[in-house]
């Protein structure tokens, strides 16, 4: 069976590219494959915003990836750069900067472009949706 890396290059609400990659993730999953993780990059990021609002009929996709990730151990890491310029931070960068409020909580952890290199290495295959 193959082992693979995600990137997710779009924002949850934009087009079918994260939702995509969720259902990719469970379809590989579900026929053997294993799931090295997943890399939020770009507008990505915003898939780990906790303060999404969904409508009560659409489907939540930032509680599918956590659902996910607790399910299966499969590590969902969001670029630190990308995150904080679009207002995706977690509580040590709200203490660092005097904000009140973060969004960015577990499973969901922030990590430098590194991981990303990593993932491809121990990946058989890295996808970007």
């Amino acid at each position: 069976m193959a082992s693979f890396g995600l990137l997710v290059t779009h924002a949850p609400f934009e087009q079918q590219h994260a939702y995509s990659a969720y259902r990719f993730a469970c379809s590989a999953l579900s026929l053997g494959h294993e799931i090295k993780g997943v890399f939020f990059y770009q507008a990505g990021v915003q898939n780990a915003n906790c303060y999404q609002a969904n409508h009560s009929d659409e489907f939540n996709l930032y509680n599918a990836w956590a659902a996910l990730s607790t399910q299966h151990g499969i590590a969902l890491n969001v670029c630190v750069t990308a995150a904080n310029r679009r207002g995706v931070i977690n509580s040590q960068d709200a203490k660092d900067n005097n904000q009140q409020g973060f969004n960015l909580t577990e499973p969901f952890n922030e990590v430098g472009l590194g991981d990303l290199v990593e993932l491809s290495q121990v990946s058989d295959r890295v996808i970007q949706f």
